[in-house]
């Protein structure tokens, strides 16, 4: 059985190039064009994170897996676009950092000032656990009786519902990313994990690209919407 398992995740991430790719000028326009209706013109993906729960503590280093819900899980950064539809992922890194920390670990970091990756005034869209960039946009952390940031942040959150859906989807398909039962026990243990969760997210985009929609009158998801903290000082 391990075998065949390694043998479909072996296929599923040989087509991970082409199932889930970075939008290109046209699809970045179009994605732009989308966001502007919803008040954030330039926007092309929403950028948040998730955690994986773990049901049991990792051997090595556990504590550090020990997260803000006072669960032991990995994080998971999610960028999607309008349709739900991933457009970049990083996973890995243990549930206690937090979501700007494993932003800045991820290759997509050094890269957000590619020309390649973004036209003119392009940008991301995220919660107040990131910080503000040039092409990144997130909601104020503190906005005190200040009704413009309050009005901004409404703006944001429900611009981001996309993005709160389409993680609540890919936990809703793969059972299995609610919790993960085993034990990390090692670094070939815990490589094999994440290859597994790479598979569902690559699953993911292999039905959203061929129209497999998802009902959520049939299969109600379940919607994170935590109070973050803001980023780590």
């Amino acid at each position: 059985m391990v075998n065949y398992t390694n043998r479909v995740m072996t296929a599923l991430e040989s087509a991970m190039g082409h199932e889930i790719a970075w939008p290109d000028r046209q699809e970045r326009a179009v994605n732009s064009a989308h966001f502007a209706g919803l008040g954030f013109p330039g926007c092309i993906g929403l950028v948040d994170g998730t955690l994986v729960k773990l049901s049991q503590r990792p051997r090595d280093d556990g504590e550090t897996y020990f997260d803000r819900k006072s669960n032991y899980s990995m994080n998971v950064q999610v960028i999607c676009d309008q349709n739900k539809r991933v457009i970049y992922f990083f996973v890995g890194m243990p549930g206690s950092c937090h979501d700007l920390t494993c932003l800045r670990r991820s290759s997509l970091w050094g890269r957000l000032g590619s020309a390649q990756l973004f036209d003119n005034s392009q940008y991301l869209l995220g919660d107040n656990g990131y910080i503000p960039l040039d092409r990144l946009v997130c909601s104020y952390k503190r906005t005190a009786c200040d009704m413009d940031k309050v009005d901004f942040n409404t703006c944001v959150a429900h611009a981001r519902v996309g993005n709160e859906h389409c993680i609540g989807i890919l936990k809703a398909r793969w059972h299995s990313l609610k919790e993960i039962r085993t034990q990390l026990r090692n670094p070939a243990e815990n490589a094999y994990v994440i290859r597994w969760m790479r598979c569902c997210i690559i699953l993911h985009n292999f039905l959203i690209w061929r129209r497999d929609e998802w009902s959520e009158d049939d299969h109600p998801i379940e919607v994170e919407r935590d109070n973050d903290l803001g980023p780590p000082l």
